[in-house]
């Protein structure tokens, strides 16, 4: 069964950190899982889409706000 997990807010937090605390949240769920991630520093879309080649996740959707950005990510 795939299932959302709650928003894991990131706001605040500057690179490497957003990136590090993705990396251990999707260690803790299962494939098919997806977690939505909310960003506001700048370097974090780059740091996250070069994630995405190291581990296998998938990004399922990105909005761009003014100061902030909200990945889904999935757990391949």
């Amino acid at each position: 069964m795939i299932k959302k997990i709650k928003l894991i807010n990131l706001m605040g937090l500057k690179c490497p950190l957003p990136v590090l605390k993705i990396a251990k949240k999707i260690k803790e769920i299962k494939k098919g899982d997806i977690i939505e991630v909310k960003v506001d520093d700048p370097k974090a879309e780059s740091d996250i889409n070069e994630l995405t080649k190291q581990i296998k996740i998938k990004i399922i959707k990105k909005i761009k706000h003014n100061n902030f950005m909200l990945f889904e990510i999935e757990k391949n």
